[in-house]
């Protein structure tokens, strides 16, 4: 292993230079064969599932697109000029067809160089919404499915910074839009302006646990453009383009028309911003109005929410998730704490959920109490709801059928919510008299499509439920050979008609209508499989056992051209994995894997390097787990180190690799995980962290599903964080990061300052910042760059 290890060390200091000048690179051929494809189109289907209709988008961006400008403001990321998200990822084309036809229709109209979003059908499904955004804004275009041709009915004057600038109205035949205000105030420049002050905040003594939060409102002059980026105007828009004013200016976040039609609920954000946290947790004031924009009520009002207790089961005090109930034509739901929010105090009940029937003259109903935090309530086309509740520290779940005639109510599941062998599935959903999504309940009858995750592999399956006795009948299991099959919908279940998906390693996954009592399928979509140079590569899901014999499992491949039988060439291994914290071993040893699923290679993993003769290891389980009252990162290196020596042990005992030339990699959180292996393991020759975050310090309200911060427990803030061990890290790494990271925690700085401190302590590593670049990657150049920067170090460190 030492001299193994010397050789890879010399090899990786003479190839690269302490800084490094280059123009943007591509991966070997095989690699770009794979990486440079063309996107099959995305399906969306409206509820009845007799319109399909196809959305064409570029395989990548590019840097062109990255290069926009952008205002970070409280949490968004916003062009300035055409007001919406500087992250959106648009369309270039729609085709449509009715499900029963073969032919796809080219929609006709469509704007000059399409940049499409926020899709969505009307009410009656008819007719097609859509945005498109020129250099100046956006616009409002609507699709007629029939005769399949495209109108603009707005300018491109629409307010899209704060999401989907358009509400359908309930006759299909307007809609409601936010648009630029006509008086629209000047943005700030701070760059030019002299400060007039310095800027202040301070506290008043309250304990809080807030995470570290990205793109934040840091002075006054950040207030005011956030102000004036947010300011919209609402107006009527109908199908012909006529427009009819409803609200003056404000800061609309939401807006909602109840399920009959008669009012408009709307919120808009307040004052004052914080500098702390993002807008989610602004003032803001919910109004309902009636169709003249006359105000009914004002039935909320949330003030700052800077103080929050600690821990993931903990909420805000006062009304929350607050929605119109889908199943009366207007009466509001929400939910109130009776714990002040706080999950440390003891209390019988921890929530009360409300109904609230307009116009609100009379006060909210009780509902229902939840002992567990409220997650949730689903209702039905009949008298029943379904009612949500969970714990975060148990990880328990537990759903409630209540009758909403006798208010009796029964329990219908009771699980931990990471036990996916006992998922009971969701249930189906129908369109009510409304056109709100309700649960199909008919007879007495509900049924239940579920992923059929088992001990013997993953078998979907539906089950039809009784609404009294709550028996369950099991109508079917998809025991496809050599395939996959995905239920996403009942589309008659008395005829037994579904829609699925089909899939294999090797067929690109296709929509198919079935009859499950005859077992006919008809394909639906036939999309080519656009990886044909790997269909040949062998694949496998092995189950292996860590050292204190929890389960774990991966998704082994391995090259097309590879002798399994005598095994005589020796492979390196490439392991990508990504840690999730458990709260019991049988849990953590569950596998979700199906080595049926379309092997889809992207840049998150190493699956292209099958074909430059290596062994991947792809999604390897690394649970972390505490049971009772031990928290799972009580002993997370030392579990961290098991996983994944028994990922190579596993792999090496089966007689395809070479011990001595394995890699490890991850991205995030996985990125975190690889520094760690390899400051507290010899078992790596190198390793890939991408987008992390290695000094804890730097987060110390809680990171991932760590609820403590770091003054309950620094010692494993400190031996968690790579950064605080730099000095023991001895083994070749490539650190990447985007340039521009707007997750929570994963700063760009953290790669940064950990690369500074490896270099400064002789650690072979290079670090390689992608432009214009978040958590996620999107740009070309990027992307096949970075293919390149592994497949380069890759062939360094386990090839020469």
């Amino acid at each position: 292993m030492k001299i193994k290890l010397t050789i890879c060390l010399l090899a990786f200091l003479n190839f690269y230079d302490a800084q490094e000048n280059i123009t943007y690179q591509k991966p070997s051929a095989e690699i770009l064969k794979l990486a440079d494809y063309e996107r099959p189109p995305s399906v969306l289907m409206n509820s009845k599932k007799d319109w399909v209709i196809f959305t064409y988008r570029p395989t990548y961006k590019t840097l062109e697109d990255l290069n926009q400008q952008e205002m970070k403001l409280a949490g968004l990321r916003i062009n300035p000029v055409t007001n919406i998200s500087s992250s959106v990822t648009y369309s270039n084309n729609l085709k449509i067809r009715k499900i029963n036809d073969r032919n796809e229709v080219q929609v006709k109209n469509l704007p000059a160089n399409p940049k499409i979003t926020y899709i969505s059908f009307s009410p009656d499904e008819k007719t097609l919404a859509f945005t498109h955004t020129t250099d100046k804004g956006v616009e409002l275009w609507i699709v007629n499915l029939e005769a399949a041709s495209a109108k603009k009915i707005t300018g491109d004057n629409l307010n899209a910074n704060l999401g989907t600038p358009y509400t359908w109205s309930n006759d299909s035949q307007s809609l409601l839009i936010r648009t630029l205000p006509q008086n629209r105030a000047t943005l700030i420049d701070a760059s030019k302006d002299l400060p007039t002050g310095p800027i202040v905040s301070t506290a008043d003594g309250k304990v809080s646990q807030n995470r570290t939060y990205q793109d934040l409102l840091k002075n006054p002059q950040d207030e005011k453009n956030f102000e004036v980026l947010t300011a919209s105007e609402i107006y009527n828009v109908d199908l012909n383009g006529n427009l009819k004013k409803v609200k003056d200016q404000d800061m609309y976040s939401g807006l909602s028309f109840s399920p009959d039609g008669n009012y408009l609920m709307a919120t808009v954000i307040k004052k004052p911003f914080s500098y702390i946290v993002p807008l989610n947790r602004f003032p803001s004031t919910t109004t309902v109005y009636d169709l003249k924009g006359n105000a009914i009520k004002t039935v909320n009002d949330v003030p700052l929410n800077e103080i929050m207790p600690k821990g993931f089961s903990s909420v805000r005090t006062g009304k929350r998730s607050m929605g119109w109930r889908s199943d009366a034509p207007a009466t509001l739901v929400f939910a109130e704490a009776l714990d002040g929010g706080d999950q440390s105090k003891a209390a019988e009940y921890r929530d009360e959920i409300f109904t609230w029937e307009a116009p609100f003259t009379a006060a909210p109903k009780s509902f229902f109490k939840t002992k567990q935090r409220y997650e949730g309530v689903s209702w039905t086309n009949d008298h029943y709801a379904v009612v949500s509740e969970g714990w975060y520290d148990t990880r328990n779940t537990k759903s409630f059928l209540v009758d909403l005639n006798s208010g009796e109510s029964k329990v219908i599941d009771d699980r931990n919510y990471q036990d996916v062998y006992s998922d009971p599935g969701n249930f189906n959903t129908a369109k009510n008299q409304y056109g709100r999504t309700v649960i199909d309940m008919k007879g007495g009858k509900t049924y239940l499509i579920g992923d059929g995750f088992t001990k013997d592999g993953q078998h979907p399956f539906i089950d039809e439920m009784d609404v009294k006795s709550l028996k369950k009948k099991r109508l079917y299991t998809s025991n496809i050979k050599n395939g996959k099959e995905e239920i996403i919908d009942i589309l008659n279940p008395s005829k037994g008609e579904i829609l699925t998906t089909q899939q294999s390693p090797s067929l690109y996954p296709n929509y198919f209508k079935k009859n499950i009592k005859s077992n006919k399928a008809e394909a639906v979509t036939h999309f080519a499989n656009p990886f044909e140079s790997i269909k040949d590569v062998y694949k496998e899901v092995i189950t292996y056992k860590r050292n204190d014999g929890v389960t774990l499992t991966g998704t082994l491949y391995l090259p097309a051209n590879y002798d399994r039988k005598t095994k005589k060439e020796k492979l390196p291994l490439l392991i990508w994995a990504y840690p999730t914290e458990y709260k019991d071993k049988n849990t953590a040893g569950q596998n979700t894997q199906n080595p049926n699923d379309f092997t889809f290679p992207y840049y998150g993993s190493f699956v292209y390097w099958t074909t430059k003769g290596y062994a991947v290891l792809d999604d390897a389980a690394f649970p972390i787990i505490g049971e009772g009252k031990t928290e799972p990162n009580d002993t997370f290196i030392p579990q961290l180190v098991a996983n994944g020596r028994a990922a190579i042990d596993a792999v090496d005992q089966l007689g395809y690799i070479d011990r001595t030339k394995v890699a490890v990699g991850g991205h995030s959180y996985g990125a975190f995980m690889t520094a760690n292996l390899l400051t507290h393991s010899k078992d790596y020759a190198c390793g890939i962290a991408r987008s992390g975050a290695y000094n804890r310090t730097l987060t110390p309200f809680g990171f991932q599903s760590e609820q403590r911060n770091y003054w309950d427990v620094p010692e494993i803030y400190n031996t968690m964080s790579p950064f605080m061990n730099a000095d023991k890290m001895k083994t070749p790494l490539l650190l990447v990061h985007g340039d521009a990271d707007n997750n929570p925690g994963t700063f760009t700085l953290q790669t940064e300052r950990y690369f500074q401190a490896l270099k400064n302590l002789g650690a072979p590593v290079k670090m390689v910042l992608l432009p214009k670049e978040a958590h996620g990657y999107v740009a070309k150049e990027n992307i096949l760059h970075l293919l390149w920067e592994q497949d380069q170090f890759l062939e360094k460190c386990l090839k020469k």
